[in-house]
């Protein structure tokens, strides 16, 4: 059968509207529109969970961290392996992964093993989203590969939209498990193409070790911290609670040693000399720590405390899908034309209104009068930010470091958001002790204005982290303190790719696969060489 194999020298020359392409695009899209949509219906199956298996708010939070602590930590050190084990290969790994934890979590007995199931779904996800778009940045022609992105962007985007009605139908029509139970189909369908229709690629002058202890250290810092603020929240400051801050905190100063001594370095710390790459990074970190609390806690508050269906508790925060869609490439758009820095303001202060909106509903809220128009405020401000902020990004860091800036953005992103995640409910007041394993809705009624009140606070300290931008242009790369070659020099910084693609809510835009190579083109290797698989 490995005769139907698309032949590995196809890598690099795949030509829109050809049945290689659309079988590419069709495994890229299922396998990370599958990711997509798990981390939109488990959040809308989060109050059945705790019903289901007795937690309270402290279980709630692993649910969602322990994807995020994996996802978050392995992000950065997927691409380097999917050049070199073979960017197919890894995909179809993080997808087999991926499938076999949502086999674990659909079974799961226990808290303690969904869990479990879902910090494995973290380590799929690292693999499979940013390896699809290396598969295409490799596979398809170079004046084809915007739009197979675009197209990925698009279709993935709508997975994001549908999730909260198909997690919010399921819950109400089904069970819980069901949400993790129709990813076992799609990966079989995902692999199968894969395996038969999609060419490998890999980056065949890569040498060097990888930053596997790196990548070690992320996931004990991230773990620790986490553990230590959700627990605070939910015990107080126990000895379990300190021991698990100290092992966290070392952990991340080692990691950071480690970083900066290394010679292949999975997070190079000199990226941030530059001051827009550090000022923007910042902003991404408030930003997303506020937007993960929200989409946490609502649709929590509104099923347990409003007395909304899961359906429609899921579909609440439909219009920050569809604004992001609708919305992001022209603001991208406008960005490189006055610069980022007023969008970069307006933006997170629109955030901060619709928080101060949100912070005002009561039990008794109905949608349309009192939830809606918060969320189109939040809406509005993500769509006025995001694309800015990645382009921002991008344009600080030198072209041969794009996808590793695109990378290291989106780790904050979803590092900040299990941050906002553990840390905001307990410094608002909800959760603890007196509402059983973990805290429970009682806290939520009673303190979820505090809590918006926080992110308000939150997104005004991103719009202050933009006043540090220049104002009228964007930021260059030679900011990010490396030489650049006089004839580079010239370039306007906007040619950076200034309309990042969409790529769901949960995180900023990804323009390639974080530390790959795929896509580049390579002006010293043999010229008969295939420089999209070098």
């Amino acid at each position: 059968m490995s005769g139907s194999v698309s032949p590995p020298d196809t890598a690099g020359r795949v030509a829109w509207g050809t049945p290689a392409a659309r079988w590419m695009l069709t495994a890229t899209v299922l396998g990370s529109g599958m990711a997509f949509l798990d981390s939109t219906v488990v959040t809308v199956a989060l109050p059945a969970i705790q019903q289901d298996l007795a937690t309270g708010l402290a279980g709630l939070q692993w649910i969602v961290n322990g994807y995020m602590v994996t996802l978050s930590a392995l992000i950065l050190i997927s691409g380097s392996l999917s050049d070199r084990f073979g960017r197919v290969r890894l995909f179809m790994v993080g997808v087999t992964v991926f499938a076999l934890a949502s086999a674990l979590c659909t079974f799961a007995p226990t808290l303690e093993w969904l869990i479990a199931g879902r910090v494995v779904q973290g380590v799929g996800g690292a693999l499979l989203t940013p390896g699809s778009l290396a598969i295409l940045q490799a596979g398809f022609r170079e004046k084809d590969r915007a739009r197979a992105i675009g197209a990925w962007s698009g279709l993935t985007g709508v997975a994001s939209a549908v999730g909260p009605f198909l997690g919010g139908w399921l819950v109400q029509a089904g069970d819980w498990r069901l949400i993790f139970l129709i990813n076992l189909p799609l990966a079989v369908v995902v692999l199968l193409i894969a395996r038969f229709k999609v060419p490998e690629t890999r980056d065949t002058s890569a040498t060097g070790g990888l930053d596997y202890g790196g990548a070690l250290l992320g996931v004990v810092a991230l773990g620790g911290i986490t553990y230590a603020l959700i627990q605070w929240g939910a015990e107080g400051g126990t000895v379990d609670v300190w021991v698990g801050a100290v092992i966290g905190v070392l952990a991340l100063a080692v990691f950071l040693a480690v970083e900066a001594r290394g010679r292949a370095p999975m997070l190079p710390l000199g990226l941030f000399r530059s001051v827009a790459f550090s000022v923007t990074n910042a902003a991404t970190v408030v930003i997303y720590a506020a937007l993960g609390t929200l989409l946490f806690l609502l649709v929590i508050y509104l099923q347990e405390v409003g007395g909304y269906s899961p359906i429609a508790a899921g579909a609440a925060s439909l219009p920050l899908t569809l604004l992001m869609l609708t919305l992001s490439a022209r603001s991208g758009k406008l960005a490189s034309r006055i610069g980022p820095r007023p969008q970069l303001v307006v933006g997170p202060l629109l955030l901060a209104g619709g928080f101060l909106l949100l912070s005002t509903i009561g039990p008794d809220a109905t949608y349309l009068t009192q939830v809606f128009p918060g969320i189109l405020l939040v809406a509005l401000g993500l769509s006025t930010t995001v694309a800015p902020l990645t382009a921002t990004v991008l344009a600080s860091a030198p072209e041969r470091h794009a996808g590793l800036a695109s990378g290291v953005n989106n780790t904050f992103a979803r590092g900040a958001q299990l941050i906002g995640v553990a840390a905001i409910p307990a410094l608002a007041g909800i959760g603890g002790s007196s509402g059983g394993r973990g805290g429970g809705t009682a806290g939520l009624a009673e303190h979820f204005g505090t809590a918006m009140l926080i992110l308000a606070g939150l997104a005004v300290v991103a719009a202050l982290c933009a006043l540090a931008l220049p104002r009228g242009r964007m930021p260059g790369a030679e900011e990010a303190g490396e030489e650049t070659a006089p004839e580079e020099a010239e370039v306007p910084a906007p040619t950076v790719e200034p309309t990042p693609r969409f790529c769901g809510v949960s995180g900023p835009p990804l323009r390639s696969c974080p530390g790959s190579s795929a896509g580049e083109v390579h002006g010293e290797g043999p010229s008969g060489g295939d420089p999209q698989s070098r």
